[in-house]
């Protein structure tokens, strides 16, 4: 697809850097990524990033969160939201993790998928950022903004992300959906987007000035 590769290029000349240098979570580990993405659910990074710097001085490997009570963990995390459902699963996850890879994120999608509280696109950051391998998550954003771009004509996530997947290079998946993401924040919002601005907007056929 010639004109998805030309968006391509435009975007990295607009947000470059790795997938890793993009995502706007803070972590150290694959375990850290993992457990930001799951608090990430109906919440903001900066909400994410506040609650997880004080989370991740008391608990921040699996062996140490092993060790937290569930009431505890529930108290650490609540301004993130849905915080009982958020704190069960991570301390469920985090006991699969321990008694099948000894504590280490593995990096397969159906391995990730298993995980309690870890969906598709949860397991898609982790294998694109933390891991640089081939992974394409679709949140509201990237969704959004395929569908402007004419590139998929689909409205569920896993089809968005099969269409994407079928001509973007794999080394490019988790970048794109990262400067989608950053894309669609600043300049593709959702209520009024900001065509006139927007270095993709003669390649847009959603675009008001085409």
């Amino acid at each position: 697809m010639k004109r998805g590769l030309e968006i391509l290029n435009r975007l990295e000349a607009s947000y470059p850097g790795s997938a890793r240098d993009l995502c706007a979570l803070q972590f150290a580990t694959p375990y850290q990524l993992l457990i930001a993405t799951i608090l990430s659910a109906q919440c903001t990074d900066e909400r994410v990033n506040s609650t997880t710097a004080t989370l991740f001085e008391v608990c921040g490997s699996p062996q140490e969160m092993n060790k937290m009570s569930q009431e505890v963990l529930e108290s650490l995390i609540y301004s993130t939201g849905f915080y009982k459902n958020k704190s069960r699963n991570i301390l469920e996850m985090t006991k699969v993790l321990l008694s099948r890879y000894g504590g280490e994120v593995p990096d397969t999608m159906e391995a990730l998928t298993a995980l309690p509280g870890v969906g598709r696109k949860t397991a898609n950051v982790v294998l694109s950022v933390a891991f640089s391998m081939p992974g394409l998550p679709v949140d509201t954003h990237v969704g959004r903004l395929a569908l402007r771009l004419g590139l998929t004509k689909e409205k569920d996530p896993v089809k968005v992300e099969r269409d994407l997947m079928s001509w973007v290079p794999p080394d490019q998946t988790g970048v794109l959906s990262l400067r989608l993401i950053l894309h669609g924040r600043s300049i593709c919002v959702a209520r009024k987007p900001r065509c006139g601005i927007c270095k993709l907007a003669d390649l847009c056929p959603s675009s008001t000035l085409v």
